[in-house]
């Protein structure tokens, strides 16, 4: 099933990247020498809404900052458009998370000729990395949800400002001030998550959710990732039923009290473990920020947001 998916997705894949290249010469032809600045400062692409939230936080009203995935998007299996590339062709610098988030973004980027600058804020993370049963057999992969530990976007900020600071030299000192503002208030997330975490014993700090998101959260709060519906970092796989079978198991066996899942995801796996364990289900934010003036529409409230959800579920 999973073999016949990944078909139909590298064919959708290859159609896209078709459609990119083809319009890659009247995009350039229509700009011709045409500078990549503006009025607003230096034109960013930020691939996720996150990354574009902490990259706004610290260029300020020096940069303009467009997101390519639209919000609620899973990053896993999105395919770029036309008009993505439109968007890169004209833009200073693409913050991207890396560590195998976009693998939409290396065959674009070719296309486009390589001459983009691609900026990877994870870079420098201490990843992590587990075996992966995927389509490839099993193998050794890192965890790109480096988002879920504050600690790891302060060293996102660092990325940040040397780019910025490289491509726009003359606001050095503004961007550094802001990056230094911003990792103050990751810092203090810190803290409040570590205060938080604290009010759960350790025995039922245990995680179930979708797929295996909080790695980094769980290793740095003292929780457990106990199971995921989806056993591995990328939630294109599907689980068998033997997965299914030994998920509910380990449920039942560890009393384990929600089963966390991402919001917008279709539910109806979590939904029959939900009913077969009667444990709850409980949504969260894990790739994408809410709509502007939800309840998540910023990087800060959106670990609020889900370490609330998660400490109010398991208490």
């Amino acid at each position: 099933m999973w073999n016949g998916r990944r078909r139909l997705y590298i064919i959708r894949y290859s159609l896209t990247l078709m459609l990119v290249f083809g319009m890659i010469t009247a995009i350039t032809s229509c700009q011709g020498q045409s500078s990549n600045s503006s009025a607003s400062g230096l034109k960013v692409i930020a691939t996720t809404s996150l990354i574009g939230d902490v990259v706004s936080n610290i260029g300020g009203d020096k940069i303009s900052v467009e997101v390519l995935l639209p919000l609620g998007t899973d990053p896993h299996s999105f395919s770029p458009t036309p008009q993505d590339a439109a968007k890169i062709t004209d833009a200073n610098i693409v913050f991207a998370n890396g560590v195998g988030l976009e693998e939409f973004l290396k065959p674009l980027m070719d296309n486009l000729g390589g001459s983009y600058k691609v900026v990877e804020v994870s870079k420098g993370i201490n990843y992590r990395t587990i075996v992966d049963e995927g389509s490839r057999g099993k193998q050794l992969v890192d965890d790109p949800h480096t988002w879920m530990d504050p600690n790891n976007v302060i060293i996102w900020v660092d990325n940040i400002v040397r780019a910025l600071s490289e491509q726009d030299p003359k606001n050095t000192a503004y961007y550094q001030k802001n990056g230094q503002s911003y990792q103050a208030k990751l810092k203090e997330l810190d803290s409040w998550i570590r205060l938080e975490a604290s009010i759960l014993p350790e025995q039922e700090r245990n995680l179930v959710t979708d797929h295996l998101v909080f790695g980094y959260f769980s290793d740095r709060y003292g929780f457990s990732q106990v199971g995921a519906i989806i056993p591995g970092f990328s939630s294109l796989a599907e689980p068998s039923a033997q997965d299914i079978a030994q998920l509910e198991d380990a449920i039942k066996t560890m009393g384990v009290k929600a089963i966390f899942i991402n919001i917008g995801l279709n539910a109806n796996i979590a939904q029959r473990i939900s009913e077969d364990t009667g444990t709850r289900l409980i949504s969260l934010y894990m790739h994408s920020l809410s709509d502007m003036g939800g309840a998540a529409d910023n990087y800060l409230d959106f670990m609020r947001y889900d370490v609330t959800s998660i400490v109010n579920a398991l208490k």
